[in-house]
């Protein structure tokens, strides 16, 4: 890689110097687990300063991509979806007001395409799991933290049974943050609870059925209702979030 030459930063040199340890690691040169040169030899074959190098690997680290051993050197991660994503669900859950809303127009698009998915791959005892988690909600319509419990759940394993990793990861770092949406839905409307495990039961049969285009629309069905709520009671009910 060229050095870094003054007339060519488009971004902070910070940018540019972790751009250049990730070109590193994306081309294979710098795989999972491999320990990365010495600073001085580093510094100098990517053309940077050891102080700017040093940024680089504390922001990298902070990234879960590499991994800074004291008294041995730094290490690429293993790089595996879940230690690279573990952020997402802390950062989401900082978000605010209108940004709730955007972060469930995402789970509308994704989690019914990945319901209808799960629907072409779920096993028995993914279904088992399901069951387990639709009559611990039968059986909380009165505890609002129990119904929203296994409401979560019910979500996760439908998505776990997907098989994809990345997308279980990234759909519960977003369905976190619409948990508690959905304890506010339930403190308010005294008639949420049936209708949510109306809406989890027309899930789980269709993923019993094995229909990816039903899975999809009641899927479907049951996130807009949610994103229809929140629209509705979130700035009236939770001033403080907007």
């Amino acid at each position: 890689m060229a050095p870094l030459r003054k007339g060519d930063w488009p971004v902070s040199l910070t940018d540019r110097a972790i751009a250049q340890i990730r070109e590193l690691i994306q081309t294979g040169e710098l795989a999972p687990g491999a320990k990365l040169p010495a600073e001085a030899q580093l510094a100098a074959e990517l053309g940077l300063g050891r102080n700017l190098l040093r940024e680089a690997v504390k922001a990298l680290e902070a990234a879960r991509v590499l991994e800074v051993r004291h008294g041995s050197g730094t290490y690429v991660t293993s790089l595996e979806p879940r230690l690279l994503l573990e952020g997402v669900s802390d950062a989401v859950a900082l978000l605010r007001g209108d940004d709730i809303i955007e972060v469930t127009e995402v789970r509308r698009v994704f989690e019914p395409a990945a319901t209808a998915f799960a629907a072409t791959r779920v096993t028995p005892a993914d279904l088992a799991v399901l069951r387990e988690h639709l009559d611990a909600m039968r059986a909380s319509l009165d505890d609002v933290e129990q119904l929203n419990f296994h409401d979560a759940a019910f979500h996760r394993a439908v998505v776990a049974a997907t098989g994809n990793t990345t997308m279980t990861i990234l759909l519960d770092g977003i369905a976190n943050l619409t948990v508690r949406a959905r304890v506010w839905r339930g403190l308010v409307d005294a008639n949420v609870a049936g209708r949510t495990v109306a809406e989890h039961e027309a899930i789980l049969r269709a993923l019993v059925a094995g229909d990816a285009v039903l899975a999809h629309a009641a899927a479907l069905m049951h996130v807009t209702t949610t994103e229809i709520w929140l629209r509705e009671h979130i700035p009236a009910e939770h001033p403080e979030t907007s």
